[in-house]
């Protein structure tokens, strides 16, 4: 008589034992949660610290798939120009000329803005970025969004200095190992950053809403209302974010408020740059306070 095909998991040693390492499993990895997260309640600075060096550890996988992907995108983009190179040279051949009379206006208007601002004294004071690094890989799920950077303390990173791309701000860096970061991106849930609107320099407050966009609220004016296709740059209010770095673009208005995409996507970014933490500058107003006079 044949035996039969539905047998219990207790009539086969192979079965038993997928069972028990599956058991084994289960418990070890509650276990680890567990001392996780009491970690991170008795000791937040040594669970940043653990963080850092997973983030180290892991680096070298993630900027291998990181170099894969840019590797198969770079093709296709590629066989992609090559095929439509034509209509873009006569595109950009006609931007060219579109864009030839402002790009001289621009320069005159530069031009007549230094002079004046050297006829009053003004001095710009410009930021020297910390380190450049690379992204090597963001988050794409939950409503916490990180990026990856390929630079750490032992370059000068620390923890709260923002973060910016080529287009404008990225976020700001959230904990540093020493040979990476990670990045908390502006579209986080928890990331908040003073804006102003261009050009009339409106204040607002944007925050991430965790799912790619960026929720815009007036400050101090509840019936003012903004509009798609509204820019937004950082203000400098408070400190952290230089001002004057491009965050975000009104695509579309809800009942509830105003939602705007970031202006610099860290997805497509490979390089960013890395700031110092920005604080007003009280010596130049104290410079500019009348002496006092002498006793």
């Amino acid at each position: 008589m044949a035996r039969p095909s539905n047998r219990r998991p207790g009539y086969s040693r192979r079965a038993q034992y997928g069972l028990f390492f599956g058991y084994v499993t289960a418990v070890s990895g509650a276990v680890v949660a567990l001392l996780l997260l009491i970690l991170s309640t008795v000791d937040p600075e040594g669970f940043g610290a653990f963080k850092g060096a997973i983030t180290d550890a892991t680096l070298p996988i993630s900027s291998a798939g990181s170099a894969v992907v840019d590797t198969v995108s770079d093709a296709g983009s590629g066989i992609g120009s090559y095929i439509d190179a034509a209509a873009k040279a006569r595109r950009l051949e006609r931007e060219a000329a579109a864009t030839r009379t402002r790009l001289i206006e621009a320069k005159a208007l530069a031009f007549e803005n230094a002079r004046l601002k050297r006829l009053l004294g003004i001095a710009e004071q410009v930021p020297r970025p910390v380190t450049a690094g690379r992204l090597v890989g963001s988050t794409g799920s939950s409503i916490r969004r990180y990026a990856i950077l390929n630079a750490g303390y032992l370059s000068g990173v620390r923890g709260g200095m923002p973060v910016r791309g080529p287009g404008g701000l990225i976020g700001r860096v959230a904990n540093a190992g020493a040979a990476s970061a990670r990045v908390s991106l502006i579209t986080d849930g928890g990331t908040v950053v003073p804006v102003r609107r261009v050009p009339d320099g409106f204040p607002a407050i944007a925050t991430g809403t965790g799912d790619g966009f960026i929720d815009i609220r007036a400050l101090g004016a509840e019936n003012t209302s903004f509009k798609r296709g509204d820019v937004f740059v950082t203000s400098g209010i408070g400190g952290v974010y230089p001002p004057n770095i491009p965050v975000a673009v009104i695509t579309r208005v809800t009942r509830e408020g105003f939602l705007a995409l970031p202006v610099a996507d860290p997805a497509k970014a490979d390089f960013a740059l890395v700031l110092p933490v920005y604080q007003p500058q009280v010596e130049a107003q104290r410079r500019a306070l009348p002496p006092q006079p002498a006793q």
